[in-house]
Parts: structure tokens; sequence; C-alpha cells
């Protein structure tokens, strides 16, 4: 009898910390598109007995997702993902942003939706970013409802209505959360849920270099002032996934859980129309 299968796909910080807590037991598929990085979560995993199949992924490709998919389906009944890939905005441009952090989770849930197994269940790892900017109900109902191939075409997401990779990564957060409710149905039909998490500043490689970066003034005053007044670490956000991903939430699915430390309870409400008059190119405080 085959073992239950568990997908990670992004093997940093916060994917390695979910692999351990799920793939006890399991065939741990690990994925991601750094083939280095792979490797030596592979073979870190496999050293501390893990059952581990390594195989490189690249999101925003369909055909790398699918590929991954039908690998990890072929293994055995996938009764869990945790999809924690993304790209900060400084890391990357907009472009790459917009193609792994917001094309890339549409992907993900169309691909694996049509291989989890019935009881299984996903989670996407989002961020608070997704909650701190609203977007007008226009843009919020093409980011849920455009079929996934067209999602880049839109229009607001051209690069001259679009150049900010801060703003960009925060609608493609938004546009996260608004896919994962639009899925619910689709992985529901096949008697499983999907959820996402949204972490605030976590201790992470990614985590400190937005820190250390151009916008990390503001994020510190934000964890300061935040009632949790300190950085999470990937433990609190693998706690997170794993009561998602377990049957103790056996009723939640189409949701996001924000798991900041209160910054967004303790921000002033942000009016939709602030997208507007601010324009899409620019990055919101986060």
């Amino acid at each position: 009898m085959s073992k239950p299968v568990v997908v990670v796909i992004g093997v940093g910080g916060m994917g390695r910390e979910i692999a351990r807590r799920q793939g006890s037991g399991a065939q741990l598929v690990a994925a991601d598109f750094d083939e280095e990085l792979l490797a030596s979560a592979a073979d870190e995993l496999t050293a501390d007995g893990y059952d581990v199949t390594p195989v490189r992924v690249d999101v925003s490709e369909r055909a790398s997702v699918a590929h991954l998919a039908r690998a990890a389906a072929a293994l055995g009944p996938v009764t869990r993902v945790a999809h924690t890939a993304g790209l900060s905005p400084v890391q990357a441009p907009t472009a790459a942003v917009l193609a792994v952090d917001l094309l890339g989770v549409a992907l993900v849930l169309e691909e694996f939706g049509a291989v989890v197994a019935a009881g299984g269940a996903g989670v996407v790892i989002a961020s608070m970013a997704g909650h701190m900017a609203p977007l007008p109900p226009e843009v919020e109902s093409a980011l849920r409802s455009t079929p996934t191939d067209e999602l880049l075409s839109l229009p607001f997401l051209r690069p001259d209505a679009l150049s900010d990779p801060g703003a960009a990564y925060a609608l493609a957060k938004r546009a996260n959360h608004l896919r994962v409710q639009a899925a619910a149905r689709a992985w529901g039909a096949r008697g499983a849920r999907i959820n996402s998490v949204s972490p605030g500043v976590i201790s992470t490689r990614m985590g400190r270099a937005e820190l250390a970066g151009e916008h990390g003034s503001p994020m510190r005053s934000m964890i300061e002032t935040s009632p949790a007044a300190r950085p999470g670490t990937p433990n609190d956000i693998a706690e997170a996934t794993s009561f998602l991903l377990s049957p103790s939430a056996s009723f939640i699915t189409g949701t996001d859980l924000l798991v900041d430390g209160g910054v967004v309870a303790t921000r002033p409400h942000q009016a939709p129309a602030a997208f507007e008059q601010r324009g899409p190119g620019q990055r919101p405080a986060s």
C-alpha cells in the first residue's frame, strides 16, 4: 500500500519547517526552482529519516507545475500540499514577482486541484501585504475569476500600469486570497480543502533581506509597535499550516489565516479609493 504523499513547493526556511512537520510517515515531495537549494534540502531531510523525492519546478510555467502534480500523484494519494514558493520585491523585478507570486499560485491551485485526494488539504503561503491595500471591486473580481492563462494579460498588470515590484507583490498576495476562495469549490468537489496563510515579517533569509533593504525601517517600526512586538519565525507559520492541513480544520476552506503578530489589526484602515489615488504602480507601506 502506497504512503500518503505530501508536497511542499518551495524549500526555503518556511518550506523546510513545514516539510519536517508534515513529512513523517509520508512520501515527501520537495520541489523548488533552485536546484542547489533543492538538493541541499533533500539531503538534509533524507539524512534525518524522511522519504524524499526532489522535483525541480518552475511555478510560473504550467507544464512544469503539471509535471510536478503528475509526479506526486504517481507516488500515491496526494493528501497535503503546501505552496511556499515566492519572490519578494527586494529579490526580483515586477514581471518576475507577478509570474511567480500571482500566476504561480493560480497554476498550483489548478493543477493540484485536479489530483488532490479525497480528504486532502492544501495551504498557500500568501502575505499580510495582501490585507494592506484594498482594491476596487472590479480589480478584485478580475483577479478572482480571470482564466489562469490570461491573468498576466489584465490591463492593470501591464508594465506601464504596474511598474513597482512592491505594488506588484501586494496585489499578487491579495490575488492569492481571492484565487484560494475561488478554488475552494473545485477542491471541495474532490472532497478536499484549500486555504491560505498570510505571514507577517518572518525571520527567514527573505524576511531579513527585506528588513535590511529600502523598506526596512517602516517594517521594523511595524514590528516594534505590533502587539506581538517581534518578527515571526518559520515555526509560527508551520504551526498555522499544520492546523489548516489537519483534520482539526475539516470545516475550514476557502479562507485566509493572518499570522502577523497583530500588525494588520493595529494599522489604520485604508479605503479602497487609495488604490486609484496612488495608482497601481506605487507600493503600499508594508
